[in-house]
């Protein structure tokens, strides 16, 4: 199981950022938000993955870096809930909904749930296309 967190997986691209608000789906599991969108790419399906964290709710920086290091590492650390299912490529972008800095365990917790019904979500929405 490759537990990497490489370039070619993090989420760079401003028009695929763009079209990730505009177009894309969102589920919640406090104190995270994901929001997704299928992108083209269904030969060899990644995720490119993104985190974000308001300054609105967490005002300084040293604690926004924070957060975001530990949703990356959580992130790296169960993506393969999400590979092992995967049909087609996404873009995923984890949003810190909360004002108060989590656990690692708390992230961890949530980041599984999230990624449990994001497997839920595409298996209904593929047997609904087919």
């Amino acid at each position: 199981m490759n537990e990497s967190f490489g370039k070619s997986q993090k989420l760079k691209s401003k028009k695929l950022i763009d079209q990730l608000f505009a177009e894309g789906k969102h589920l919640k599991s406090y104190p995270l938000k994901l929001v997704y969108v299928p992108i083209g790419n269904s030969e060899n399906p990644e995720l490119k993955t993104g985190v974000s964290v308001p300054k609105k709710l967490v005002k300084t920086a040293v604690k926004r870096n924070r957060i975001k290091r530990m949703m990356r590492e959580v992130f790296r650390k169960n993506k393969y809930l999400v590979n092992d299912h995967l049909l087609s490529s996404y873009a995923f972008m984890f949003i810190h909904i909360s004002r108060e800095e989590m656990t690692y365990e708390k992230l961890d917790r949530s980041m599984k749930k999230i990624l449990e019904s994001f497997i839920e979500k595409i298996g209904t929405d593929e047997k609904a296309n087919q």
